[in-house]
């Protein structure tokens, strides 16, 4: 478990969830008030509140966007709530005004959103399409979204690094060539997923036999392939505990995973200036995915706090005072 932000700088979700309640309700879209506001000009609020999805990675992230706009002389807050359902109409009201997301991801939940749960996805492995889709679909709801970092945190794939020496492994296209058969640890949906089992078959030609339902990245299923019992396990790029385990990630090399780089996204009424950008903009050339993946390992591993993680990484990159 991972500790929480200190909570002279977190938001009660009692907040929230009042104010939804004021609104008539949170899950339904913005108000006829934010939808008068989404051809207004960029706004630029002294005070702005960052929100966090309230995982490890995402209060790190909520505490960077924090810190940066603190230093471009903004207010700050943050809003911890762990549904997206609450937290992304709150986004268009403006309870939130910035929040870092995952491009493929969330364009997708917006398309649902907007067009029906049976919609055609349009999250893709190609990193400028999925941004070009998700701002068509951000732009209505009074959103911008900003540019995307270096950062990635996609589905990945990782086996022991006894197993990648023995085979010679680096991608998943060298497990492919083996022939060998595969049992997976990933979640149940993965035998139906396009970009797990079916996609490893179909992309790979890695021979699936089984999957084994022990979950994402879960501590039962990296020991299941630790042990031997299975071969392949489904984590994501930024799992901050493979080395604990004696895991390795093999290369996504044919692209079968979205591209889900990590993106603020802001509401343009509040946070849709210049400034507001050019803060949050100095992070997408520094922050890389294993440099997350680290930060993750501080939070999770060494029981530090997210916020002094944030600012210890921030200083040294230089993009904050000591």
């Amino acid at each position: 478990m991972s500790r929480p932000p200190r909570p002279s700088r977190v938001a009660a979700l009692g907040i929230l969830l009042a104010a939804c309640a004021v609104l008539g309700g949170c899950a339904t879209g913005p108000s006829l008030e934010a939808r008068d506001e989404v051809t207004a000009p960029p706004g630029d609020s002294r005070r702005l509140t960052v929100g966090s999805a309230g995982f490890t990675e995402s209060d790190l992230l909520a505490q960077m966007y924090a810190l940066l706009l603190e230093d471009a002389g903004y207010g700050t807050k943050i809003l911890s709530v762990t549904n997206r359902e609450l937290y992304e109409p709150a986004l268009e009201r403006g309870q939130i005004d910035v929040v870092a997301e995952y491009a493929a991801t969330f364009a997708d939940w917006l398309n649902a959103k907007a067009n029906g749960a049976d919609a055609p996805t349009v999250g893709s492995p190609d990193p400028d399409a999925t941004m070009k889709s998700l701002r068509e679909l951000a732009a209505p709801r009074g959103l911008t979204v900003l540019d995307a970092g270096r950062a990635v945190d996609q589905n990945a794939f990782a086996v022991t690094a006894e197993f990648a020496a023995e085979h010679r492994l680096k991608s998943l296209s060298d497990l492919g060539a083996t022939g060998l058969p595969i049992r997976l640890a990933a979640g149940d949906e993965c035998v139906r997923r396009p970009y797990c089992a079916p996609g490893l078959r179909e992309v790979y030609g890695i021979d699936i036999t089984a999957v084994d339902p022990k979950g994402v990245g879960t501590t039962p299923a990296k020991q299941a392939v630790q042990n031997g019992q299975d071969q392949l396990v489904l984590t994501t790029t930024t799992d901050a505990t493979l080395d604990a385990f004696g895991l390795v990630l093999l290369a996504d090399d044919k692209r079968l995973q979205n591209a889900d780089h990590i993106v603020p996204v802001v509401n343009r009424a509040r946070a849709g200036g210049e400034r507001v950008t050019r803060a949050l903009s100095r992070l997408n050339t520094v922050l890389t995915t294993a440099d997350l993946a680290r930060l993750n390992a501080q939070v999770d591993s060494w029981r530090r706090l997210p916020e002094d993680v944030a600012r210890n990484y921030l200083v040294a990159k230089g993009l904050v005072p000591h």
